[in-house]
């Protein structure tokens, strides 16, 4: 909590970046604090890899994940944007990641 209002981390494939951006006003207008991804690599943001060599895309995508873990931490709770019901490897992570530090754990989709 910040004051009066609960943190919320967004969670899931960056391929759902409408989605995203749609969670995140609900979220807000509820009065939630909320952290998002910091850019949309599978839906937009393509050119954040365009001529990075296989070690650095590598040590990137390795940041990038121990960032958002990092936000996690810094949230009450994660929501978890699983279109489909799509949880791929990186949000299972991040949401095992989330229970394990007693975090509570929403999703878009119940399933």
């Amino acid at each position: 909590m910040q004051g009066k209002y609960p943190v919320v981390t967004l969670c899931g494939s960056t391929r759902f970046k409408d989605q995203f951006m749609e969670v995140q006003k609900r979220l807000t207008l509820e009065g939630n604090i909320v952290i998002s991804v910091g850019l949309f690599g599978h839906s937009g943001d393509s050119e954040v890899w365009e001529n990075m060599d296989e070690g650095t895309l590598t040590r990137t995508k390795e940041m990038l994940d121990e960032m958002h873990k990092a936000k996690i931490d810094m949230a009450d709770s994660i929501f978890v944007i699983n279109v489909g019901g799509y949880i791929g490897s990186s949000t299972r992570s991040e949401i095992d990641y989330a229970i394990a530090h007693g975090k509570e754990v929403r999703y878009l989709e119940e399933g």
